[in-house]
């Protein structure tokens, strides 16, 4: 019987390669193709129609030189043999079938420039004709891009070999494509259904048991199918071979088969191996294909985010956005996610992600009138435990996501499940057992889902989001194919066409009472994304700060003078800053080209921001001529209320700096600092709680240098070995001594660090600055604090709020939390006494339990200041950095949240008259995150608050202008419910208040 077996599906196999599939074109003529190459920026379409010049192309000719458009002119006539019969156009580009999304794509037009649909490897096809009437003109233009995979070379896979291809300037000048083939060809419908048939089948016998008699039974069909067909004439014979089939697939799915709910999807990065600039180009191309599949499949539903990318397409591909907005007025081609771009959750600011779903769900609603109800994430890193309540106030009901799976160690116990964040808020999720987010609807695929399912007894449906993404052309009518033919088929899950609403509802119907995970969403993987390409990490904190002061000053300006509120342009610059919190650009993980365009797009900016502040302080400030500081964060400093310009208190200005020793003591009355001859600091003494911060006998402020050499993904990844190797940079160039402090110059390695150790008049912080001219290849440099602090679990800013997690390693969940995020600030305290350690804009960090000299432990804080990965941009983070941090002993958690904001949000000083806060709180635990005019340009002052400490809180909001209403509203600035009194915050409660002027 085995025997049997083998010999038959290896019968199968090579029939459908080397007969049936081919007798698919029974016959083919070539067609005449004209080409013309451009080496910049693509062209328009109507300027490549009208002005290129093309020369002949024949079929084998190479074409593309990395990054360059191509445009093909091809012209054929259907022969008049050909009546009747279905007719199309293959243009094989030079596609590697093993590489979907990751090499050249087309996107091709009529004579007139219209859009007709994509080319990609596994849609390599245009539509001539259903019924030709032969002797019809056929002529396409075909726009063709030459993009690559900077991971290797094009077909090679994820191979993580440097590559200077990623960035035009360092690229190749040689064609990395030949076209394959350019045919007309007649399409045998029968053929075509007789492959799925088979294809279907080949494949659910690979999933079942050998002993199992469902299995024998498809054998028996498919050697019956095969002994029907005449290999000379697959055509016709192909009728009388389904007809064998048709008993093995009609036989209906077991009654207790698990449900898969098919979501067409095609997951585009923003940015990632390609620049932004393809991205718009690899979204137009999608797009065009999904509503060509639409118009000839009325059981397709196709589910596409980001409202950026549907921006885009409005933009750039006006002609496919109105098919778009067709095809979503059937309900067909579904808005899904409600942010702006999938942004990384661990490294966007509050504000950010709340505007995130601000203007995604807001786009949605005007382009569309769709309001959508779920938070669609399937491949960020990791997801933050602010994100539920975040959902919540969006409006959405449920979230998606699919990267969990990819937990190095542990193997998360759910897929259908309430998450719970950090304020109590619990949102309907759902992680598609698959295990895949561009599914193809293969054998195996759903096979794994169903086995793979975690509450089976309890809930029987999952979804399964399928089609090729990254510009691999989204769903192909191969995988529609497969979905008609799995949904009732015995031995199989049950497969159905379905929306992500309907899947919802019928998933929460199911299973009103599923399991509670509590916290954040730690991703075991791809660590390394906290810390590498830090000049955009730079940019986007900075940006993040900027606009916090740009809309708080416009606004203040626009209630006391009448300023007008630049409302286009803080639209335009928070749209750029979303743009580049997409989660393989923040994070780090893309090619050069797109680092360097998303720093040039931060500088700009950052100075635009800074003008609309310079404005808007020139206009509240006129009339006067005291000298002012103004204070932007939300906590007062030096005697200057949050958020308001006032002459700052005096404070005793004194700080000695003086050698002690072989070393230098620097004092401020409040704190004293030792440094040794190295510039180490060996003492931190805290003159107000009388205690030492440091544990004895360490140093401070060491920068340690690891091998950084993951096993693979090279930009996402840190792997735990890094820790075998440290070398300690302790060798000292020069010392002098500066204002406030100390600067220590070090050689290392082909780099050069500048470290600065400095004590602010009356401060509680200690600076510390390290600017690096970096230069090293796959090290990761940290820099570590020893603190006498007996601290069992540490705390870390996030959106709103904070999360704890444990300083030891007891369980496989606490080890493999080995890096962690943090935003602003990380604690770590005992009782009675804590420190915190805060950042300019640094995310990645190590905190960890070790042995005290003498008895008990202390708490090791390392921040995790630069990587230097090779792929896939090799030059990622070369070059020079100023890096900024600050230890403050004696903090309690509402300290680490002030000094937080003060570190990013530095005072400025201008000369004027005193600005009142425009908007004050009354109490200490609760944040006021921004102040700015309503988006609906009502004049309305919105204002968003949250509890910063985890406890209850309750405060007034104070006005520097007259109320006539106070009402509370959703992150869209909806109003809700009138308010009347003081604001009562649960733990970490976020609210947005909308306040009516008179």
């Amino acid at each position: 019987m085995h025997d049997r077996r083998a010999l038959t599906e290896d019968r199968l196999t090579r029939q459908l390669r080397d007969r049936i599939r081919p007798a698919i074109h029974p016959e083919r003529v070539p067609v005449e193709v004209r080409a013309a190459a451009v080496a910049g920026e693509p062209p328009s379409v109507q300027s490549a129609l009208a002005t290129l010049d093309y020369l002949p192309h024949r079929a084998g000719e190479p074409w593309g030189r990395p990054w360059s458009t191509t445009w093909f002119h091809v012209r054929a006539t259907v022969p008049a043999s050909w009546r009747g019969r279905r007719v199309e156009l293959v243009a094989d580009l030079g596609f590697d079938r093993g590489s979907v999304g990751f090499q050249c794509e087309g996107l091709a037009h009529t004579a007139q420039g219209t859009p007709v649909k994509g080319l990609n490897p596994y849609s390599d096809w245009l539509p001539v004709s259903r019924s030709a009437d032969g002797g019809e003109l056929v002529e396409f233009y075909i726009e063709a891009a030459a993009n690559l995979s900077a991971i290797g070379t094009p077909g090679s896979g994820f191979d993580f070999r440097p590559s200077l291809q990623g960035d035009p300037r360092t690229a190749s000048t040689e064609p990395l494509y030949r076209t394959h083939a350019f045919d007309l060809v007649v399409v045998d419908t029968v053929v075509w259904e007789l492959v799925q048939d088979l294809e279907v089948l080949q494949e659910l016998m690979g999933q079942l048991d050998l002993h199992d008699a469902r299995r024998w039974e498809i054998l028996t069909a498919v050697e019956r199918a095969l002994d029907q067909l005449d290999p000379e004439d697959i055509g016709a014979t192909a009728s009388a071979a389904r007809d064998q089939l048709k008993g093995a697939m009609s036989a209906p799915a077991h009654a207790s088969a698990h449900r898969l709910s098919a979501v067409g999807h095609a997951h585009i990065d923003s940015a990632w191996l390609w620049p932004v600039r393809e991205t718009v180009r690899k979204v137009a191309r999608t797009c065009a294909n999904v509503v060509d599949l639409l118009d000839e499949d009325p059981e397709f539903v196709f589910a596409m985010s980001q409202a950026q990318q549907f921006a885009w397409l409005r933009d750039h591909r006006p002609d496919v956005f109105a098919r778009v907005r067709e095809k979503v007025a059937e309900g067909r081609f579904v808005p899904v996610g409600g942010m702006w771009v999938e942004a990384d959750t661990n490294l966007t600011g509050g504000e950010a992600m709340a505007r995130q779903f601000t203007h995604g769900k807001r786009f949605f609603l005007e382009e569309f009138g769709v309001e959508t109800d779920e938070v669609w994430l399937p491949d960020s890193f990791g997801y933050s435990a602010a994100l539920p309540q975040l959902m919540k106030l969006a409006g959405a009901d449920w979230f998606l996501t699919q990267k969990i799976s990819w937990n190095t160690v542990n193997r998360f116990p759910h897929h259908t499940f309430f998450w719970e964040g950090i304020d109590g808020s619990r949102i309907f999720t759902h992680f598609p057992p698959a295990d895949l987010y561009n599914a193809q609807i293969t054998g195996r695929e759903v096979h794994h889902a169903a086995r793979n399912f975690a509450e089976k007894g309890h809930a029987s449906r999952s979804l399964i989001p399928y089609g090729h993404g990254d510009g691999g052309g989204g769903p192909t009518r191969e995988m529609l194919a497969r979905i008609r033919r799995l949904r009732d088929l015995e031995g199989s899950p049950r497969v159905e066409f379905s929306s992500p609403a309907a899947f919802h509802t019928a998933a929460r119907a199911e299973y009103p009472s599923p399991p509670v995970w509590t916290g954040e969403l730690y991703l075991e993987s791809h660590r390394g994304t906290y810390t590498s390409q830090a000049r955009t990490k730079q940019g986007n904190r900075r940006c993040e700060h900027l606009l916090r002061e740009a809309e708080l000053w416009a606004a203040t300006a626009a209630v006391g003078t009448g300023l007008p509120y630049p409302y286009e342009e803080l639209d335009r610059l928070w749209k750029v800053v979303l743009l580049h919190q997409f989660h393989d650009i923040l994070p780090g993980s893309s090619i050069a080209w797109v680092h360097r365009e998303a720093e040039s797009a931060y500088d700009a900016a950052a100075q635009d921001l800074e003008r609309i502040v310079a404005e808007s302080l020139a206009a509240v400030t006129a009339g006067g001529r005291a000298r002012l500081t103004v204070n932007s964060a939300p906590h007062t400093r030096r005697g200057v209320p949050a958020m308001s310009a006032q002459p700052a208190a005096d404070v005793d200005a004194t700080v000695l700096v003086r050698p002690d020793g072989d070393g230098w003591r620097i004092a401020n009355g409040v704190l004293t600092v030792t440094a040794d001859r190295d510039g180490l600091i060996t003492s931190v003494h805290d003159h107000t709680a009388r205690r030492e911060a440091l544990m004895p006998g360490e140093r401070a402020n060491v920068l340690q240098l690891h091998r950084d050499l993951p096993n693979q993904w090279d930009a996402w990844d840190i792997d735990e070995n890094y820790r075998d190797h440290t070398v300690e940079l302790t060798g000292v160039d020069a010392i002098e001594v500066v204002e406030h402090g100390i600067r220590v110059t070090r050689r290392f390695g082909s780099s050069v660090v500048t470290q600065t150790i400095e004590l602010r008049p009356g401060a509680r912080r200690v600076d510390c600055t390290a600017e690096v001219d970096w230069h090293e290849r796959q090290k990761l440099l940290k820099v570590a604090f020893p603190l006498d602090v007996h601290a069992e679990r540490s705390a870390a800013e996030i959106q709103f709020g904070h999360v704890f997690r444990p300083t030891h390693s007891n369980t496989t969940w606490d080890a493999a939390k080995f890096e962690i995020p943090a935003h602003r600030w990380v604690h770590v305290g005992e009782p009675g006494y804590g420190v915190a350690v805060v950042n300019e804009a640094t995310y990645g960090h190590d905190i960890t339990r070790v042995p005290r000299r003498g008895q008990g432990s202390g708490t090791l804080v390392r921040l995790s200041l630069l990587r230097a990965p090779l792929s896939p941009d090799p030059g990622a983070d070369q070059g020079r950095h100023v890096l900024r941090y600050g230890l403050v002993p004696g903090a309690h958690i509402a300290d680490a949240v002030r000094e937080g904001y003060a570190a990013n949000l530095p005072e400025r000083s201008v000369t004027g008259s005193p600005v009142a806060p425009l908007v004050r709180s009354d109490s200490a635990a609760v944040v006021v995150e921004s102040v700015k005019l309503a988006d609906d340009r009502s004049g309305d002052v919105v204002v968003r608050l949250y509890e910063s400490l985890g406890g209850r809180a309750v405060t007034t909001l104070h006005t520097d202008f007259p109320v006539v209403r106070t009402c509370e509203a959703d992150l869209l600035e909806r109003p809700t419910t009138d308010l009347d009194g003081p604001l009562h915050l649960h733990p970490f409660q976020i609210r947005t208040v909308r306040l009516c002027r008179a």
